[in-house]
């Protein structure tokens, strides 16, 4: 070791307020305070302190204020040994952190004297090689890409809106995908429905989503239910999921979709097209309204034309599809402002957007006080490709 780099680190540690594992634990107890890695991946796979948030020194300045925006909190960096750690103490000292200390003999000494610690649920090499756009984001990281592996999504529909869904949820690593549709494929599907090629018409549409989906992941699990879903078999197909993916054309499926997903407490990610329009919105999510607040019944059948009548631009299904597997992400993760109490409407022909506000009906059959407790009672009327007064959906 250099005199001259002893002397640096000389002087980095007189600047900064270095404290031994047991002071370190008892300043870790107090509200709000947290613990900063700044070792290398292959360090933390070895084990972490529990809690601790992870950035490598090199990444440290460029990432950190993501990561750490309250620079009022109390922050313990730690590296192996207490070196690394001293450095990047003096760093988050420079960017205005006002209490940061350096853990005196690093990740080491916090074992050598007991105290609690964990061995973390890494990614594989081919993991990281195949994410490695997602660990650089520091909203999502490693133990973001984790959260996506271990969710549970449900697509109802492996239609227009289902297929560009289901093939960018499986691409960003969401671990299960449960899909749902009783058809086959059509040539007449293929104008939208992405998922499906021309060599598998006549073949189930969930047996076509599920060839599709794991040659593009090997790591996605897909669970086919190849059943019409009715109100005797929703609540049973969507309990084991943590998110619904509303892709229907119909408003007898929209219904009993919000309404399971409300008895469930399931967030429903809403998606409907028309022609060139489009809308997309998130129900039943962080005591936002649900499906029946907005509209509470059908529209007559004589305002619904067939969908061979009404049509749709075989491309506006992978822009609001798209946008529904945006919202399932951000849901796992915990980031960004989903479309709770908002509405997205979408205009192709004039390529614009708009967002209505929405309320929760207090009055909601479904989701107010003296709502049903179960299905069984509820009448849905096969209602397709209708178009409700506020906006185009089909």
């Amino acid at each position: 070791m250099s005199a001259v780099y002893q002397d640096l680190l000389a002087r980095t540690r007189a600047a900064v307020r270095e404290v031994d594992a047991a002071r370190a634990r008892d300043l870790l107890e107090q509200e709000g305070a947290v613990a900063l890695d700044v070792r290398e991946q292959d360090e933390v796979d070895q084990g972490v302190v529990p809690g601790a948030v992870h950035i490598p020194r090199g990444f440290l300045e460029m990432r950190v204020e993501d990561a750490l925006p309250n620079r009022d909190r109390t922050v313990v960096v730690y590296c192996a040994g207490g070196t690394r750690s001293a450095f990047a103490a003096k760093a988050l000292q420079d960017l205005g952190y006002a209490d940061v200390v350096s853990l005196a003999g690093g990740f080491n000494g916090w074992k050598g004297a007991g105290l609690p610690w964990e061995q973390p649920r890494s990614l594989t090499p081919d993991q990281r090689r195949r994410y490695s756009r997602h660990l650089l984001i520091p909203e999502v990281g490693e133990e973001g890409q984790r959260k996506l592996l271990d969710a549970r999504v449900l697509l109802v529909g492996a239609g227009g809106l289902g297929s560009p869904a289901a093939l960018y949820l499986a691409a960003a690593g969401v671990g299960t995908l449960g899909v749902i549709d009783a058809d086959a494929v059509d040539d007449s599907n293929l104008q939208r429905q992405v998922i499906h090629t021309t060599e598998r018409v006549g073949m189930p549409k969930v047996e076509s989503a599920r060839l599709t989906i794991e040659a593009l992941n090997p790591d996605v699990t897909v669970v086919g239910h190849e059943v019409r879903l009715s109100k005797e078999n929703a609540l049973e197909l969507f309990a084991p999921y943590d998110i619904v993916v509303d892709g229907t054309d119909n408003f007898a499926t929209r219904y009993l979709i919000n309404d399971a997903c409300v008895l469930l407490n399931k967030p429903n990610i809403h998606g409907s097209i028309f022609r060139f329009e489009g809308q997309a919105t998130v129900f039943s999510a962080n005591g936002g309204p649900c499906y029946r607040c907005l509209f509470p019944s059908p529209p007559p059948p004589e305002l619904a034309p067939s969908c061979a009548e009404a049509g749709v631009l075989g491309l506006l299904p992978g822009t609001v599809g798209l946008i529904q597997a945006t919202e399932v992400v951000k849901l796992i993760l915990g980031i960004g402002e989903p479309l709770v109490g908002r509405l997205l409407l979408y205009d192709a022909l004039a390529t614009e957007f708009r967002t209505l506000r929405l309320r929760r009906d207090a009055a909601c059959p479904i989701c107010g006080p003296g709502a049903p407790a179960s299905l069984d009672d509820i009448e849905y009327t096969d209602v397709a490709c209708a178009i409700p007064a506020l906006a185009a959906t089909a």
